[in-house]
């Protein structure tokens, strides 16, 4: 057949499932396939398909005359780069801003602009490193977060504002943020210095967080592995690793198509968790933060009684872990979610508006072994009194095991009324069996 006689919307169809390569290369044949080649509409589903644009932007934000125009500046800010790992890694931001804009638009709102090649060359220098191209890439999409200091307590570390987000129970309150590439060189001298790490092993702090409870992460620049340390860090320099190392290829590769480094798989994995909302936000005392205690089963359990709801769940808490210490190696803070339905508590079918927590009974378990068996009054000091609808009762508190596994249940003792006029005889609440276990990724 003619190929000048081939109908536009024809050839339009054969372009659109080319890749844009082939697209450019069919474009060379003939001045008509040159023509429907050109056409931005073809162009503007490559930049949907492989850039999730909706309108020709550059990598800088800055408005382009076409959406093919779009495609070249993309194809050049990043020649140097693998593209399917390009596209793999603006895909990660695009979840995670997604999320955040819809559920945590304050957080968005640190985010900053990724940094230049030439910005990445001068930190690696500094450093004496080679970032993983994951990691590279990453930076040049977004760098890290800043905190302006109306959104925070007067330091990026005082705010809640992480993107990782953190835990709190007693007066320990985690929070992680990303680091900018300058202020991640900055904590990694000053780090590297103080707990006198070896020159050899080339670390980039990426992630920290400095609330009542400081927290770091590190990425091993050579094996692309993520390190979180310990207690002992300071003394020992004793890091836990926070990706399974299989998942870990080709960190350094340029020419392979199947680079990922924990740094990339840790954002991926964080925004899997919020979008499908094992993670959510909550608020307290005004303020907003994400939670990293699981919201869904199997991490967290439900169990319903009478009318009193209970959810419970953990967290693993690596920066207390301390892998010397047979007895205390892992600690975990577990959360307890305690509310009353709206029907208020039914015992026997007789309805009582009203209910209060006398006492507790925790079996914790290290595997199949009875690590500990409390029986006792209040929580944390408290007897929350529990209200038709009200919103939920929440505490946290934390327990050390000598392994990476194992469980707590128990129940609570409540009267309907209140302890000060109990309406009725007290009553068990169960609380249903929640994992404590050494996640894959920490977080």
């Amino acid at each position: 057949m003619d190929l000048e006689a081939v109908g536009d919307l024809i050839l339009h169809t054969i372009l659109s499932n080319l890749t844009p390569k082939d697209a450019a290369i069919a474009a060379c044949v003939s001045n008509k396939l040159k023509s429907s080649a050109s056409e931005d509409i073809l162009w503007s589903k490559f930049c949907s398909q492989e850039l999730d644009l909706n309108e020709p932007i550059d990598p800088l934000g800055n408005p382009t005359p076409s959406f093919k125009a779009c495609y070249q500046a993309w194809r050049e800010a990043f020649n140097m780069y693998p593209w399917p790992l390009v596209m793999r890694v603006k895909r990660c931001w695009g979840r995670l801003k997604n999320w955040l804009s819809i559920n945590f638009p304050e957080a968005e709102a640190t985010l900053c602009k990724g940094v230049s090649e030439v910005e990445i060359q001068e930190s690696e220098r500094i450093l004496k490193v080679k970032l993983p191209l994951p990691t590279r890439i990453l930076y040049r999409f977004c760098d890290g977060q800043e905190f302006k200091p109306e959104r925070s307590s007067g330091s990026a570390g005082g705010s809640l504002l992480g993107l990782i987000g953190g835990y709190s129970f007693y007066t320990h309150l985690v929070n992680v943020f990303l680091l900018p590439l300058n202020e991640a060189v900055l904590n990694t001298k000053a780090i590297i210095r103080q707990i006198g790490l070896s020159s050899r092993f080339k670390y980039l702090v990426v992630a920290a967080s400095y609330t009542e409870s400081e927290k770091f992460f590190f990425l091993n620049c050579t094996t692309g592995q993520l390190h979180v340390g310990t207690v002992n860090l300071a003394t020992e320099g004793e890091m836990i690793p926070c990706v399974p190392n299989a998942l870990i290829s080709s960190v350094h590769d340029s020419n392979g198509d199947q680079q990922q480094d924990a740094m990339l798989l840790w954002l991926e994995e964080h925004a899997r968790r919020l979008e499908n909302g094992t993670i959510k936000l909550r608020e307290k005392g005004g303020t907003r933060s994400i939670s990293l205690f699981p919201e869904e089963p199997p991490l967290c359990s439900t169990a319903l009684t009478n009318g009193v709801k209970v959810r419970a769940s953990a967290v693993f808490v690596p920066e207390i872990a301390d892998l010397q210490n047979e007895r205390r190696k892992y600690t975990f803070s577990y959360s307890i979610r305690m509310s009353l339905l709206r029907e208020g508590c039914v015992i026997n079918g007789i309805p009582f508006s009203s209910c209060q927590l006398q006492r507790r009974h925790w079996i914790i378990c290290a595997n199949d072994r009875v690590e500990s068996d409390v029986n006792d009054e209040a929580v944390i000091g408290q007897y929350p009194l529990l209200l038709p609808g009200e919103k939920e009762f929440v505490y946290e508190s934390c327990t050390p095991l000598p392994t990476s596994l194992g469980s707590v249940e128990g129940s609570f003792t409540f009267v309907p009324g209140r302890l000060v006029d109990p309406k009725g005889a007290p009553f068990e609440v169960e609380v249903a069996r929640f994992p404590l276990q050494l996640p894959d990724y920490i977080f």
